[in-house]
């Protein structure tokens, strides 16, 4: 099973990015084999830019299609996803009519120092979500509040429970897109 990951994160010891790598890794054991798509490359999303469409966007959205499932980690940012995020979405949503997302299954996934982990930001990401059309899974539900202390200084995750959830939510995941 393919799986596509997006961290909503740019920052290069995101623990976001920490929570997909992680994905990544017991993924393997689950059978899927999770690739972490870099955002970073993406310009601007600007509609004067659709007649001659970004390459990178067009190869990116054909890996959207491809892929059996997607897996998003986003940081909340303002009560909100980050602006590299969606911009993605802006990107690969576009031209109207060529939606990218378009009956996906989506698992989301955020860790943030705060009390609350990314529970508004990823509320705002299904919103986005659903409004593409995509399949998002209900629960688990997977917010990683007080991250600081569960991953190390390299943004890996070092926490046994939270490794827990990662597996317990990729097994229902797959499970998921198999209906």
């Amino acid at each position: 099973m393919k799986i596509l990951a997006f961290s909503g994160s740019l920052r290069e010891r995101s623990t976001n990015t920490g929570l997909i790598r992680a994905a990544i890794e017991l993924g393997n054991k689950a059978d899927m084999q999770v690739y972490l798509e870099n955002i970073s490359i993406l310009p601007l999303y600007n509609q004067d830019m659709e007649a001659n469409f970004p390459k990178e966007i067009t190869e990116l959205k054909k890996r959207i299609r491809e892929a059996d499932g997607i897996i998003i980690a986003t940081p909340e940012f303002n009560r909100s996803i980050p602006g590299s995020l969606k911009n993605m979405f802006d990107w690969t949503s576009r031209p109207y009519g060529d939606n990218a997302w378009d009956g996906k299954p989506v698992a989301t996934m955020g860790a943030s120092p705060g009390g609350i982990g990314t529970a508004l930001a990823q509320y705002h990401l299904k919103q986005i979500l659903l409004y593409l059309n995509t399949r998002v899974i209900g629960q688990p539900e997977f917010y990683v509040g007080n991250s600081s202390p569960k991953f190390d200084q390299e943004g890996n995750l070092t926490d046994e429970k939270t490794t827990q959830y990662i597996e317990q939510l990729l097994k229902t995941f797959k499970e998921f897109i198999s209906k």
